[in-house]
């Protein structure tokens, strides 16, 4: 592989995300799927070289680790007091719905007890990545695009949880799970977060007077991602939970996080174009009844779950029945379950994977532009 030809890969990509964004910007497709198809064309014609495709792991981590800190950043403890009964009880209500539903509705279709509790607990999972970016590609900022934010700062927590508990029960007398492993992931993660951003509280923002340097920016995020694998911790949780606390310790700074919102998009660029060059479409084919069923059951189940939630918390009424909708994308979270279910699961291993890989494509790439259209139809008061 020639340098030369990894540079034009690089900037045909970089030109192919401009197009994705402007189109973006001037339709109601949005720039995450337009990505994702582009990157999906990209690997089934084989014209991405294999060093960078070799780069999405690095890239994915940094791009979900910049994402971590902007959600922690919105979780301002001044918004929290208006938004954050109603994104705990929002968020909870959909991850139990989304339990509920799924397991029950497998069970009856007659699958094993133990795949249909797993396989519902990946459906848990959302896309932090491809629902912040969607907001922000509208430019809507208001109470329900903040709760939303809120949601998905902490709805890939309650996932882990849930998906670890379900993984345990499942995998019972196996010899593949730890129970504690859940607190451990977690609970380290909450605590490297806080190693991070304390002191990033205290020093960042000081040399230009109220806004990190991006270098700053950078080294938070690389620091941050660096330590949680090196620790096996969540880097998502250990990103949020620093940026929670620079946000709301760091009273010198303006925009504490000003720098990694210009930083983040050519990052994203590169990982949704990658993440869709890596998705193999021939895995609809292998979900068969069982996948339409899932996917049938995890649309109704956050709908409904949003919707009880949003009642619950007293959300807006013209704005309870678009939580569920907005959170349909899924991504790399999900894969990274079914992974871990795999190995604890042997027996089910090419079912769990097939079957996520595949609904996961979907809810990939029509998710995104529900998202759009939910937040484009809230009109929750500010």
């Amino acid at each position: 592989m020639e340098t030369e030809i990894l540079f034009l890969t690089l900037g045909a990509m970089f030109i192919v995300g401009l197009g994705a964004d402007q189109l973006g910007h001037r339709t109601r497709i949005p720039r995450v799927t337009l990505l994702l198809l582009c990157g999906l064309l990209a690997g089934y014609l084989g014209i991405i070289p294999a060093p960078v495709t070799g780069a999405y792991e690095f890239l994915s981590v940094t791009a979900l680790t910049f994402v971590a800190f902007l959600l922690g950043g919105a979780l301002r403890i001044r918004d929290l007091r208006i938004t954050g009964r109603r994104i705990i009880v929002i968020s909870l209500t959909i991850v139990l719905a989304t339990l509920l539903v799924v397991a029950a509705g497998l069970i009856l279709l007659g699958v094993d007890p133990k795949l249909a509790i797993v396989l519902s607990a990946i459906a848990s999972a959302t896309a932090p990545a491809a629902t912040t970016d969607v907001i922000r590609q509208s430019g809507i900022a208001n109470e329900f695009t903040r709760t939303l934010e809120g949601i998905v700062a902490v709805d890939d927590a309650w996932g882990l949880i849930a998906f670890s508990l379900c993984l345990s029960f499942a995998a019972a007398g196996n010899g593949h799970v730890n129970e504690i492993s859940v607190l451990t992931e977690i609970g380290g993660a909450l605590l490297l977060g806080a190693a991070v951003g304390l002191p990033g509280a205290f020093l960042t923002g000081r040399i230009s007077g109220g806004q990190p340097l991006e270098i700053e920016a950078l080294s938070l995020v690389f620091l941050t991602a660096g330590l949680a694998l090196w620790a096996e911790v969540s880097f998502l949780i250990a990103g949020m939970t620093a940026g929670a606390i620079i946000v709301n310790m760091a009273s010198h700074h303006e925009r504490a996080f000003h720098e990694i919102e210009h930083i983040q998009w050519p990052f994203m660029i590169l990982f949704f174009l990658l993440a869709g060059a890596s998705l193999d479409i021939a895995a609809l084919a292998d979900v068969g009844l069982i996948g339409l069923v899932y996917i049938g059951l995890r649309i109704t189940a956050r709908i409904v779950g949003g919707w009880l939630g949003a009642i619950l918390s007293g959300a807006p009424t013209q704005s309870r029945p678009l939580y569920g909708i907005a959170l349909l994308p899924q991504a790399g979270v999900a894969v990274g379950m079914a992974l871990v279910a795999a190995r604890a699961l042997p027996e089910h291993a090419g079912q769990i994977i097939a079957l996520t890989i595949g609904t996961t494509i979907a809810f990939e790439l029509f998710g995104p532009v529900l998202t759009l259209w939910a937040v484009r139809h809230a009109h929750s008061p500010d």
